[in-house]
């Protein structure tokens, strides 16, 4: 039975992305193999960060105690970067088998497909794409753009104009099936631009998206 590096564990609404207002668990797992300049969660993404290693079975009597609390029936798994710790398609089984549907926060430079061919229920993807401000667009793997279903969900995080172009090239050149959204990076580019843009360029597939929880808590507070 695999381990994994839990560094918390919170229930709140989903802040983003299809399930948007939604309560959830969140179990947010230490590491990431990237560092994009606007990261919000940098600080579980360090060496030292501070974590507790839990197994499959207590981390499903977590979600099991969750559900029966708060009757959520959705798991986040996110982090840093979830699909880095070992055996985590062993975790979304198990969650599957309690009946909680497991949704998964990635980076976009993970391959997606190799952890849901090990999936009993293929978990909801809800995958970044990280545009030029986020200086790691390099790192993306190109193969997930065409494994991506109706179900998941594809985001670009936008800090600038140059970011909103290249979210649109990417569009055009791959036209995934999913849901798409552009949410902008708090603080660093106005909404109402982005609303101009897809006006201009014709995005009428795309949804633009705030992060629900940076207008309801402190941006910077953490667990909510």
């Amino acid at each position: 039975m695999g381990t994994f590096k839990l560094v918390e564990s919170f229930v709140s609404i989903n802040g983003e992305g299809r399930f948007a207002g939604e309560l959830a668990l969140f179990m947010r797992f230490a590491g990431c193999n990237l560092q994009c300049d606007w990261c919000d969660t940098k600080w579980a993404n360090s060496a030292d960060v501070a974590y507790t290693e839990k197994n499959v079975s207590q981390l499903a009597d977590i979600a099991k105690s969750a559900a029966d609390e708060y009757g959520l029936h959705r798991v986040t798994l996110t982090g840093g970067e979830p699909l880095l710790q070992n055996d985590i398609a062993e975790l979304i089984n198990a969650l599957n088998d309690i009946g909680i549907d497991v949704e998964i926060e990635t980076n976009g430079s993970v391959a997606i497909a190799p952890v849901a061919e090990k999936c009993k229920v293929r978990p909801e993807f809800t995958m970044d794409y990280k545009l030029p401000s986020s200086g790691m667009e390099s790192r993306m793997c190109l193969e997930n753009l065409s494994q991506l279903k109706n179900s998941d969900t594809l985001k670009f995080v936008c800090a600038s104009r140059e970011d909103l172009e290249q979210a649109a090239l990417v569009l055009d050149r791959y036209k995934p099936v999913c849901k798409v959204y552009l949410s902008p990076v708090f603080g660093r580019i106005e909404p109402k631009d982005m609303v101009e843009f897809m006006k201009e360029k014709k995005l009428g597939r795309v949804n633009l998206q705030l992060q629900l929880h940076k207008f309801i808590w402190d941006p910077n507070e953490r667990g909510v």
